[in-house]
Order: structure tokens, then sequence, then C-alpha cells
């Protein structure tokens, strides 16, 4: 007969939603008493008289002096804890009594306006129990010493083994995913390691881990033993979280026994109010762990928790501080610079060093640059599929760890590359900043199938625990290693940084912008009134017009370069970038012609050269000619009228060289590192080249770059002169 269809789906939510915080059962190997504010027994286990052995008050009476026969300090006890009414109650306070003839630990705390008192039966003293203060405090000295997180957690779980016996103690910790890695172990010789075993998240629920990090220590003595019910006044059932007799979730129990687990205790490490790790100790046969010696055991967390988050901060400080200096010297370089992206990319190794990134991609001003293995057409869907985004200022970073998290095309485009730490952080140019990590191929050995198991049972569908534990490998692929907090928050200190410098580098932008304009009005009304005064006298002598004919060529070539500068600086800009039409091109040629021009132009000043001949390119020749003639125009506005300019060419096995150079001092550093920059303002205010608006040199360099080439500044110190040297590949 086949069983009813399962009408509510199954779900790991249906094992979270189980109230464990309220078994309404203890552990048998004690007794439970909670007493109203008003002193009264609200709350009783049901074996508890049997188990004290003595008398005790009935449910609804007060304490009575025949109460716990002749204990009275344990009556003195409660009725304390009964009066002290601090907002959240007193600590936990422990008293070792005697009651019927067997001793017991007596542990007082309050649950909301309820004071519980459990009484939990003393093992038989083991052979050196005694003597575990010693082995505590030696264990606690280990710890102290130790200078990484691993070998504090081995050291952790061979102390724990030690004073408390247990057949096998683990370390675990905790993954983002909430999976647990178990990565320190000591253990009875003749059972299985589980040492590098991995648990799925869903061995331990929510509701469970919400348990471990408010009571870090929970003792498990006799898997196989029946859960004591409890008997109270009223309806509402007792909130045991903190119980150290609270019973145990029936799953849990079926999970243990099918492991083959006695008995079991559970130290949690709690680093800032989050489960960080786990010390969990397994016996196969049941076991009481004397209260005190758990107590330092929880001590021992403490102190472990407290050692990794320092260990912890120590790294993450220097880190900050790495990051910091990095921040520093990429903002200090965009601002002397006109793009963004130029410092990022000259820093690639320290950015990708940093944030543990294998490839990295700068966009701004619609130019894209890819470092790292990237294929452009994936780069470029990317790029387009961020700036398509949907986002406002709270969404200015995103992260990505797998590709289940991208649409699915793009994801097939970056595959492998599967982690995402991307910012915008210049909205006026689309400055885009993208950190990218590849998949991390990791054979996983789980410690089982991490699958949810749904059975049909009495009361319908429900899920099992594991019945197997063998080890179950699986190979995960399309997931990157985590952007961890301390990325994301280096990440969001960065680009806050650079939106900042941005910000700046824009303003003084849109006053150089002012200025140019201001310039250029300026240069422009100077050969317009030139040509209208020529042209008035023209009109009335012939005899002048030769002359007046030269200066209206003259105003009217230097309005077509003021104008074609405007023009140029205007696709650069925009993004649109300068037009090139190349062609096979005889270089020294064209450097002799443009030689010869400017000779001809500026007649007071010596132009000399050294020109390899027949040195042939594929090149724009217009393009060419308008870096010669900025190179060589800015040589003489600047240079030593006595030594001239110099210009050479010459070939290499893979490029070719042209270099011009004058006599000079060498430029300030503040000044050089802006030649390639628009709006310089000291072009605004040089006297020996008035009709300049600061452009020639960073169209030249926007042309060098078109072809594949550079140029660059450099001071030979030797003969004193300034070079500019352009390098064109063959």
């Amino acid at each position: 007969m086949n069983p009813e269809p399962i009408s509510t789906p199954v779900t790991l939510d249906n094992c979270a939603s189980e109230p464990i915080h309220i078994p309404g059962h203890i552990q048998p190997h004690g007794a439970l008493l909670g007493f109203s504010p008003g002193g009264q027994l609200a709350y009783i286990s049901a074996t508890a008289a049997d188990v004290l052995g003595v008398g005790v008050p009935a449910l609804g009476q007060r304490m009575a002096a025949h109460d716990f026969a002749d204990a009275g300090d344990v009556s003195q006890s409660i009725s304390r804890v009964l009066s002290d009414h601090a907002p959240d109650g007193p600590l936990a306070i422990h008293a070792e009594v005697q009651l019927g003839g067997s001793g017991f630990d007596l542990i007082i705390h309050r649950s909301g306006d309820t004071v519980v008192a459990e009484f939990e039966k003393q093992p038989a003293r083991a052979p050196g129990v005694g003597n575990f203060a010693i082995l505590a405090h030696r264990g606690m000295d280990r710890l102290r010493r130790q200078e990484s997180i691993q070998v504090l957690l081995e050291v952790a779980v061979d102390e724990v083994r030690k004073l408390t016996g247990f057949d096998r103690v683990m370390a675990y910790r905790f993954a983002p995913d909430g999976s647990g890695d178990v990565v320190a172990e000591s253990r009875r010789a003749d059972l299985t390691p589980y040492l590098n075993q991995r648990y799925p998240a869903s061995d331990i629920p929510a509701q469970a881990r919400r348990l471990y990090v408010i009571s870090t220590l929970r003792l498990i003595a006799d898997v196989g033993a029946a859960a004591v019910p409890m008997h109270g006044l009223g309806a509402v059932p007792l909130d045991m979280s903190h119980c150290v007799l609270r019973s145990v979730s029936p799953v849990h129990i079926e999970y243990l026994t099918n492991m083959g687990v006695g008995a079991s205790m559970s130290v949690s490490i709690v680093i800032g109010g989050q489960l960080w790790g786990m010390v969990a100790c397994h016996h196969m046969t049941p076991r009481l762990v004397p209260y005190p010696v758990r107590m330092a055991c929880d001590v021992m967390a403490q102190i472990l928790a407290a050692n990794v988050q320092t260990l912890t901060a120590v790294e993450h400080a220097a880190r900050l501080s790495r990051a910091g200096s990095l921040r520093a010297a990429l903002s200090a370089r965009m601002l002397r610079t006109d793009e963004s992206t130029r410092p990022m990319a000259d820093m690639t190794d320290e950015l990708l060093d940093t944030f543990g990134a294998g490839a990295a991609l700068f966009f701004e001003d619609a130019r894209l640059t890819v470092h790292g293995d990237v294929p452009m057409e994936a780069a470029r869907a990317l790029l387009a599929w961020l700036t398509a985004r949907p986002r406002d200022d709270q969404d200015r970073l995103l992260a990505v760890n797998s590709l289940e998290e991208l649409p699915g095309d793009l994801a097939l485009l970056l595959h492998p590359w599967c982690g995402l730490l991307a910012g915008c952080f210049d909205e006026f140019s689309g400055g885009w900043l993208v950190l990218m990590r590849k998949q991390q191929l990791e054979t996983v050995s789980w410690g089982h199938r991490p699958a949810p198991n749904t059975v049909i049972g009495p009361l319908g569908a429900r899920l099992t625990p594991q019945g197997s534990f063998d080890v179950w490998v699986e190979t995960i692929t399309g997931r990157a290693v985590p952007w961890t907090a301390a990325d994301l928050e280096i990440a969001g200190g960065m680009f806050d940084e650079l939106s900042r410098t941005s910000g700046h580098r824009n303003a003084q932008l849109s006053k150089a912008k002012d200025l140019m304009m201001a310039v250029l009005g300026h240069d422009l009304r100077t050969p317009l009134q030139t040509i209208n005064m020529a042209a008035h006298v023209m009109g009335k002598s012939a005899v002048m017009n030769e002359q007046m004919s030269r200066r209206i060529q003259t105003s009217s070539d230097r309005m077509e370069r003021l104008i074609g500068q405007a023009l140029d600086l205007s696709r650069l800009q925009s993004g649109l970038g300068l037009n090139f039409q190349k062609v096979a091109t005889d270089v020294s040629e064209l450097l002799d012609s443009v030689v010869d021009e400017l000779a001809t132009t500026y007649p007071s000043t010596t132009f000399s050269r050294s020109i390899e001949p027949a040195v042939t390119l594929q090149v724009d020749p217009d393009r060419l000619v308008q870096l010669l003639v900025n190179l060589l125009s800015n040589s003489h506005h600047h240079g030593a009228a006595a030594f001239g300019v110099k210009a050479s060419l010459s070939g290499h096995a893979s490029t070719v060289q042209l270099e011009v150079r004058n006599a000079a001092p060498p430029i300030a550093p503040e000044i050089s590192g802006q030649l390639f920059v628009p709006f310089k303002r000291q072009a605004a205010v040089n006297q020996r080249n008035t009709g300049g608006m600061g452009l020639g040199l960073y169209i030249a360099y926007e042309i060098a770059r078109g072809h594949g080439g550079t140029l660059a500044y450099s001071y030979d110190h030797q003969q004193g002169h300034v070079v500019f040297t352009a390098e064109l590949p063959r």
C-alpha cells in the first residue's frame, strides 16, 4: 500500500522550527525545580523526589523547613536568588550539596521571572579527576602561548580530551555558509578519523545555533537514556535555554545514535556574538563529566575565543594598514593624472594582492582595460550588465561569489571567473573598478551526503538524520573563495576614497575648462582682430597686400590649430577617441618636412636634425604631423633660443624612436607629473607661448597611444636637455 502524498513540503525549515528551548523534559541524571517570584514551586521534574531522596515542595507551595532535609544551604541559596530583583538576575551560582546520601552539583539561575534550581548527580570520582584543576591550569597556560589559530585549535582538542576523558574531541571551524570543517582532532587510536571532513549547515539548525551562542556548554551524558517529563502549574512551558539538564531533541538523539555515540559534549567558540567554531566531544558509552570540569572546559573555550579574536584583530589591523597605504597612494596618483584608471593599472599587482584577486577591470570614459586572462568579450558584457543594473547610493559595491548569482548568458561568458567585487567610483566619467576571482576547484570530504532524508512515519512526513556517516566526496565548481566581511570593509573604504578623489579632480577639471574657455576666447580674438585689420589695410593699399597676406595666413593657421585642439579635446573627453587613418608612411621624410616648415615659421630658432633615412611605418600621417608639430613647437617655446631644437629619428628591431630635445632646466616635479594632463594652469601664464591652452602635449600623448606607442618626458643631466621621446611599434 502506497503512503499518502505529502501535502506540505518537508524542508530543513520544518526541522529548524522545532522548539528545542522548551522541550518539557530533562535528562534523567538529575532533578529540576522552578520557583515563581513569590517563592511558590511552579515547575518540577517528575522524578525529583526519588532522585534527591528528600522531601521537596509540592507544586504551588513555598519551601518549608522540612524540605531538602537538613541541607539548609539549598533553601538559603534558592531564597537568596529569589530575593535578588536585578533586571537580568544574578549570574548562575554553583554549590556542592549532599542530599539523601548522594552528592549533587546545585546550579541556580533565572529564566525570565522563574528561579531555576538544577540538581545534577555527581559521578563517582574517577582516578585523577580530583587533579583536574592542575590539568585545566596547564591547558589554559598552553592556550595563552600559541600564536596561530590552527595550533590553538590543536592544543585545545588535546587538552580538553585530557581533562574530560572523552574518546574523541574535535574542533570545528564554521564557514560563512554554516557548514563546519573538522580542523583538529584528538581521538582514541581505534576510532575512524574525522579530521578534514565537512559537515553541512543542516546538521545544526538555526535554533540550535542560537542556543549554542547563549549557552556555550552542552552535555548529553547518556544518549540512550529516557527523558524525564516536567510538571508545571500552568500551560506555559519553562524556557530551558540555560539549563544544564535540558533534554535533547529526538532528531539529535537519532543523529548521535546513528553515529554510534553514547555521550557527547559541545563547547561553543563565540566571537563577536557569532558561533565561530566548536569543540565537540564524543564518547562511545555514557559519560557524566563533573560540572566543575565542564566549567573549566568552558573557560578554556573562552580563552581560545579571546586568542582567536586577538590574532584575527592583529591580522586585520595589519591588512587595514596595508590597504590604507594603497588607498593613499592611489588617491595621490589620481590627483596627478587625467585618468583614474591609469594609476590603478600601474598598481594592479598591489590591488590584486590586497584583495586576493586574480584579475582586474578598469573602465572609464568608455575605455576598458583588462589585467588578467579575462576574455575581452566577457569583460565588455560584464561592464554592460553592471552599468545597466538599477542601483542607489547604498548599492554602490557589488560582491558576487558564484556564477549562480549572475544571468545565465553572462555566467557562460565569464566562466571560470566566479567571484566579482565591483564598484563605481565616478558617476561623471562612468568609472568602474572590478576585481575578479576564479572558481575554487574544491574536493570536499563530507562527513555524510549533505542532503535531507524524508520518511513517512505515524505522524506523516518528517526529516530524519543521516543513517550513514560514510565519507562522501564532492568536487565543487562554479564558486570562488567568498569575499569576506574584511574584504568588503576594505573595499568600501577604498571606493569612498576613490569617489572623493574623483569628485575633487572633477571640480578642478571644471575650473580648468572654464579657464580654457577664457584662454580660447582671448586667443581667438587676437587673430580675428589681425585678420580684420589686415583686410581693412588691404582694401586701401595694394603695396601692403603681400605682407598682410602673410599675417592673415599666420593668424588663420593659429585659429585652425586652436579650434583643432578644442575639437580633439572634445572627442577625447567624451570617450570617442581620435580618428586614425593609418597608411604606410615614410616617417623620415615626414619629420624632415615638418622640421623645414617650422624652421621657416620660426626663423629665429635653430632647428637641427638627425634622421635615419627610409623608416616606414603604418601610421596616420596627419596625426603624426600633429604630434611632431606639438613636440617641436613646445621645445621652441620653452627651450633656450641659443641652443635651438634638435629632432632625431632612429629605428630599432620592434620600435621606432622619435626624439625632440631642447636646452632648459629640468621641469619641476609638480609640473612634470601633469605634462600630459589637459588644462594645465601654468600653460595660461606662459609668456613665451601666449597662444597655447596646455593641450598640445595631452593630444600628442593620445596620438602616440592611439598608434600603440608611448610618449614620455626625461631629463638629460649630462647635457642639460629636456627630452620628449615617442616610441611607435613597427
